[in-house]
């Protein structure tokens, strides 16, 4: 499939050079001018026309100065040089001498300065003096930092000395300053709770614990652009891309914008698994669409034809695999064929034949995976059969292959010098998950909940928002920080403001190659907010005043106030991180392209491919553990782990096995195998400081829930233009992307008496979200896709007279999740579609 019949090209998701275009109320970037009308000599080489800049020479427009940070939306982490004029930002563009970034930026970029000139920021902390929470009546009072540090110590002191600490919850989110829940972890630990959870069961947990099961670590094992120990490309020159679940042209642009550039001189295929056509699959030699939900049947049958037609790498498994006779036998028993695949998927089995072949015949193939995966009830054990792919077609530890599993990134777990406080013992973590916190606060179950901090928006990201909304109600003590009044604000105690990225330095987003940058400071921070590790190291000095219980001086030196210069606090983090040492801030800043981790030393260049059998890998991998010394894998045998008698183990109390048997959600069409939860609840084998519910896979499904509901829905990214939910408060996102496109097919669409541009009502069991109709043959039948990241709170989109949508997770069902990863199950929810 070509770009160009589908409309699309390389240059619209992509912008090369100065950016423009400006919001109402927002700063005047330097404009672009339609190159046509400057008669330029001659198009660039790929085919675009350049841009004359006719700011050259202006007076008013030439910046005195300009300042090298980065974007914080996607994980494409682009080079953004900041143009100021007397300390006004006039415009932002790419980084031409990053051979990844190319010079070019994708159309969040110039909404980057929105954030900061925004009438919609907050400006203090602010204390809730009356209204029913989650009213919009609420009513809030400006405070100091120091009563809003104070109020909350109480509250935390007051449950840890009633022997309650356990009830106090922290969740992180990605939108922060890399380091921020290392902070959080330690603050926690030293208060006794274990519920400090992050954003990655809502996000993609499940990729980095596949991962770390089968090769050792959690991380995105290749790398954009040229390897440093080798000299040679990595995932630009692969042969075969295989996405699954991915729409990296406008959740990534930038980076899938390499691979296209690689792909042209490869002449390398791609295979795009999705049931709508998105503008990646518009890109693809092949797009495939199965029904939701069901990429684990087509993994294994996939597997199952490369086993059985013997298609594998002999020698590779011979030498670095174990288990591997066991699959074969497994996959035999079961009859994962593509016969079997295309009743589950409804993808035809010849396809299925061919994808397999094409991706095992190419050398090498590297597969790419995103929340189409991640937000799967089986996710953990699709990313595992990936895997298995990977490894028994020799293309893990290979330039060019690998799984690449976004958002499994670095940096994560950042060091801090050891704690010499003593910590109390304590009690088991609520079940994997932070959207088990309104289960918690709503049954006590295990136990309730009584104060909880976020630094997300859990009433939009997490799933049956309704059930969420009402817990948050029903919460004793909640504190919202965050940039605007999200939805969460109208639920808060207390309001914390936070900086954006250009109002900060230090190291905020990543690329999931696990790369970084660091960026300075472009502006001075918005009236009094602040960056979220000054928060926390804030709170833990307002602790050491308040605490009667431990000494001051533990908190003080546990959190030092040096910390409160960046600067300081990275360089403990790459001095106790293992791997880190060579990633000194230093090094960082005169880069112009981002920097991999792990990068043991100054001297090491940083690793592009993880488990490559170079010298540059072993020594990197030592650097992460003695114990790794002479490993090429970092698991216990050294070798890519298929089934082991302790992974086995392990998994079993959950109910899982370490080869994986099909099971799918209930509410896929069909009746298909599916799950069955406990009761009970067990430690988790993924996460050991929590529990988990035990399941049954492979209970007989019904199609009961499809005779009032009989389409699927699924969420996703509505476009481009939007990143989580803080893109909804630029004048920009709202501008471009201010309506919810309800994605229907036309036949499905006609039997329901609806017509393109129509207003519509999505309903499912658990509630009803509007939108407007948008007629797509683009998407299966049987499909709905229904934008998320939408919310109540989004008022900048009144300019724009944009409706206020309900959060697009008021549908799915919360109750089905992936007991190993906690991951939600957001593809997959019963629905239909009706006109309002």
């Amino acid at each position: 499939m070509q770009s160009e019949q589908h409309g699309i090209s390389r240059r619209g998701f992509v912008r090369g050079g100065v950016i423009g275009g400006a919001g109402l109320g927002t700063p005047v970037l330097l404009p672009l001018v339609a190159a046509h009308a400057a008669q330029p000599e001659s198009p660039d080489s790929d085919g675009s026309v350049p841009v004359a800049d006719f700011t050259d020479q202006s007076a008013a427009l030439t910046p005195d100065r300009t300042v090298a940070t980065a974007c914080q939306f996607c994980n494409s982490n682009c080079r953004l040089n900041v143009d100021l004029k007397a300390d006004r930002i006039l415009a932002v563009r790419g980084e031409d001498d990053d051979p990844v970034q190319n010079g070019q930026l994708c159309v969040k970029a110039e909404m980057m300065p929105q954030l900061v000139y925004n009438k919609e920021r907050l400006i203090t902390p602010l204390r809730r003096v009356s209204g029913k929470k989650g009213s919009a009546n609420s009513k809030f009072e400006a405070i100091s930092w120091d009563e809003a540090y104070r109020t909350i110590a109480r509250k935390l002191l007051h449950l840890r000395d009633t022997g309650q600490v356990h009830t106090i919850a922290n969740r992180t989110t990605g939108r922060m300053p890399r380091g921020t829940g290392s902070l959080v972890a330690r603050l926690f630990a030293m208060l006794g709770s274990p519920n400090n959870t992050d954003v990655g069961p809502v996000c993609n947990d499940a990729g980095a614990n596949a991962l770390a099961a089968t090769f050792g670590l959690g991380n995105f094992t290749n790398g954009y652009g040229t390897d440093g120990a080798t000299g040679k490309d990595d995932l630009g020159s692969a042969r075969h891309y295989l996405f699954l679940g991915t729409n990296q042209a406008e959740t990534h642009p930038v980076t899938f914008d390499y691979l296209l550039r690689g792909r042209k001189k490869t002449k390398a295929t791609l295979t795009v698994v999705d049931p709508r056509l998105t503008p990646t699959g518009a890109a693809a030699d092949r797009w495939v669409a199965p029904k939701p939900h069901t990429d684990f049947a087509l993994l294994l049958a996939m597997l199952h034809h490369i086993v059985e037609q013997r298609l594998y790498d002999q020698a590779f498994i011979d030498k670095w695999v174990t288990g591997f006779d066991e699959l074969r036998t497994h996959l035999a028993k079961h009859q994962y064929t593509p016969a079997w695949a295309a009743k589950v998927t409804g993808v035809p089995a010849a396809t299925i034949t061919a994808m397999a072949e094409e991706y095992a015949g190419a050398t090498p193939a590297a597969i790419f995976c995103n929340a189409g995966i991640s937000h799967q009830l089986g996710a953990f054990d699709t990313y595992r059969v990936a895997a298995f792919l990977a490894a028994v077609t020799g293309n893990i530890g290979r330039p060019g292959g690998g799984c690449n599993f976004m958002h499994n990134t670095w940096p994560g777990d950042l060091h801090l010098p050891p704690l010499d406080a003593k910590t109390p013992e304590r009690r088991e973590a609520l079940p994997v998950g932070p959207d088990y916190f309104a289960q918690s606060i709503l049954t006590g179950q295990p136990y309730r909940l009584n104060a909880v901090i976020t630094q997300g928006n859990p009433l939009v990201s997490s799933a049956n928002t309704t059930k969420v909304r009402k817990a948050f109600e029903q919460l004793d003590f909640y504190v919202y920080t965050g940039l605007f009044m999200e939805e969460p604000a109208a639920y808060a105690d207390i309001i914390l403001p936070v900086c954006s990225g250009l109002e900060m330095e230090g190291v905020y987003m990543r690329r999931d190659d696990r790369a970084i940058r660091w960026q300075d400071q472009v502006v001075d921070r918005v009236g009094q907010s602040r960056p979220d590790w000054e928060i926390w190291i804030g709170l833990a000095h307002a602790l050491a005043e308040l605490d009667t219980r431990r000494p001051a001086k533990e908190w003080r030196e546990a959190f030092p106030e040096r910390w409160m210069d960046y600067k300081n606090l990275w360089a403990d983090f790459a001095k106790y991180t293992p791997g880190a040492g060579g990633m000194t801030r230093e090094r960082m800043s005169e880069r112009t392209e981002p920097l991999r981790w792990p990068c043991p030393t100054p001297e090491h260049p940083g690793v592009s491919t993880l488990y490559l059998d170079h010298p540059s890998w072993y020594e990197a991998a030592e650097s992460l553990d003695t114990a790794h010394r002479g490993k090429r894998f970092l698991t216990p045998s050294g070798k890519v782990e298929i089934t082991t008698a302790a992974l086995e183990k392990s998994l079993s109390a959950t109910g899982h096995a370490a080869l994986p048997i099909f099971y799918t959600h209930p509410e896929v069409t069909g009746a298909h195998p599916t799950v069955a939860y406990s009761k009970k609840l067990v430690t988790s084998p993924i996460n050991p400081q929590a529990l988990t519910h035990p399941v049954r896979l492979g209970v007989p499904g019904n199609s009961d829930v499809h005779r009032r509901f009989p389409l699927m829905g699924m969420t996703g990214r509505p476009s481009v233009v939007h990143f989580a939910e803080i893109t909804h408060w630029t004048p920009t996102g709202k501008q471009l992307n201010g309506i919810r496109f309800i994605q229907i097919h036309p036949t499905t669409a006609q039997s329901a008496g609806i017509a393109d541009g129509d207003d519509v009502r999505v309903e499912s069991p658990r509630g009803v979200v509007a939108g407007t109709a948008l007629l797509w043959d683009g998407i299966r039948p049987d499909t709905v896709f229904v934008p998320n990241t939408f919310g109540p709170a989004q008022k900048v989109g009144d300019l724009f007279d944009d409706p206020r949508y309900e959060p697009a997770n008021t549908l799915p069902d919360d109750q089905y999740y992936d007991n190993l990863s906690g991951q939600q199950a957001y593809k997959c929810f019963a629905c239909r579609v009706v006109k309002a």
